[in-house]
């Protein structure tokens, strides 16, 4: 995988300027490495003339996103993200990195607890999330802040690791409006009274 990666890396360059028919304006297909966040790029469906060769193409394109240290990143992330934010329809997200794209895995009812949040963290996988929390000040008055969670559990394999360490900040810039962030190795480290702390 890593000779295949080092090839495309190589080849995309005369591959794109010879291929200018094969560009959509609704694809991005950037491989800066300048760790910015344009390493980030939308995978559509290819149609037409490319059809034939789309599986290809796909591993060619998660392959030169990997080797620049990005992930790709579903829509869905940011949408249920700016419903959480907007709307208040989540008290919490899940994503995980699977395929060579971060992806939501679960999403939290408005109601679930911080203990259901918690217990919707794997104990051997690595995990980002969101998290909504409520609170009340000293002077009474009713406040909401979105934490980034970067959960990172000492049993994870060292591979995992490195990947959602390498993709966290790319990925957390596609999320406007995190307030806090938080990385944690064991369930001690974001406890409830740990957030509450930060928020306050």
């Amino acid at each position: 995988m890593q000779l295949v990666c080092l090839v495309n890396h190589l080849l995309y360059p005369l591959y794109a300027y010879t291929n200018e028919a094969y560009v959509r304006p609704d694809r991005v297909t950037k491989f800066s490495g300048d760790d910015l966040e344009d390493d980030f790029i939308s995978v559509a469906p290819l149609a037409g003339k490319d059809e034939e060769n789309a599986g290809n193409q796909k591993d060619t394109f998660f392959c030169e996103a990997n080797s620049a240290s990005g992930m790709a990143i579903e829509d869905e992330c940011k949408l249920k993200f700016l419903e959480l934010k907007a709307k208040r329809n989540y008290r919490f997200i899940t994503f995980k990195i699977e395929d060579y794209q971060v992806m939501v895995d679960k999403l939290g009812g408005p109601d679930d607890s911080y203990d259901v949040f918690m217990s919707s963290l794997p104990s051997d996988q690595c995990r980002y999330a969101v998290f909504d929390f409520d609170f009340t000040t000293d002077e009474n008055c009713q406040k909401s802040k979105i934490f980034f969670i970067a959960w990172s559990p000492d049993v994870a394999t060292v591979r995992m690791k490195m990947v959602y360490a390498s993709s966290k900040d790319r990925f957390k810039r596609e999320l406007d409006g995190i307030q806090y962030e938080l990385q944690a190795t064991d369930a001690s480290e974001m406890s409830f009274d740990i957030i509450k702390a930060r928020a306050n």
